[in-house]
């Protein structure tokens, strides 16, 4: 392994763990609310390691336990996890030096964390390697799988996270990682397109829709707002090579 390979894995690790620590929570919280609705300790560790996707998981249990159709459930996860399909076409640019098969086990383990890491170091100018990617989203997929089991056997003794406070973990890490963008072009009608979507449609349409819906405002915003300086030149520039 070179000394620029080993850099790579120590960010990654770094960052990931970060990750993995915010959402140890709801990893726990989502063990105990899968087995309190009827799954199996086995079935909840399957359904973290395939879906692996900490809000349409809890979306999907609950709505095992109330009888409902399963294209409605599969359909919802769909709209919660629908951001998702935004995000790996955000990305694609960064990982086009990677082959199908690296795409798809780098892409299995996007998050929404995972895109933002990818998005500042593609803006530092830093090549997204597939190891980078592999590191960085192991080390977030196994302790919340890990975690998801201690949940399924222990997660009752928790309780309910907001009485301790421990809610509020994961929001403000997602904050923070909007925030990390604020230097952008337009980042502030962006956000504020997307926090006003998602509201209106919490409450026009409902959860889990006002994810997706939401996500959907801040795209059109953004593809509506003017580029600035910097860039308009790289457009121009894309545009003069293809003419060429």
């Amino acid at each position: 392994m070179t000394p620029a390979t080993k850099d790579e894995v120590r960010d990654a690790f770094r960052r990931g763990i970060a990750v993995a620590i915010a959402a140890a929570p709801f990893a726990v919280l989502f063990g105990a609310v899968a087995v309190d609705n009827g799954l199996t300790i086995a079935e909840t560790a399957l359904m973290s390691a395939t879906l692996y996707a900490g809000a349409s998981q809890l979306v999907g249990v609950e709505l095992f336990n109330h009888n409902v159709a399963p294209w409605l459930v599969v359909l919802s996860i769909f709209a919660v996890n629908f951001r998702h399909v935004l995000y790996s076409a955000a990305i694609a640019a960064h990982i086009r030096h990677l082959t199908f098969w690296q795409k798809a086990t780098s892409l299995f383990l996007l998050t929404d964390p995972q895109f933002a890491e990818t998005e500042r170091r593609a803006d530092a100018g830093i090549r997204v390697s597939y190891v980078w990617s592999m590191v960085l989203g192991l080390s977030v997929y196994v302790p919340w799988l890990c975690l998801t089991i201690v949940g399924g056997f222990l997660g009752n003794l928790i309780g309910d996270p907001k009485a301790i406070g421990i809610d509020v973990l994961l929001p403000i890490y997602f904050m923070g990682l909007v925030l990390g963008f604020r230097s952008r072009a337009n980042w502030l009608p962006v956000v504020l397109a997307s926090g006003a979507g998602s509201i209106l449609a919490m409450h026009f349409v409902g959860s889990p829709w006002h994810v997706s819906l939401g996500a959907l405002a801040g795209v059109v915003v953004a593809a509506l707002m003017p580029l600035d300086g910097k860039e308009s030149e790289v457009a121009i520039g894309k545009t003069a090579e293809g003419e060429a």
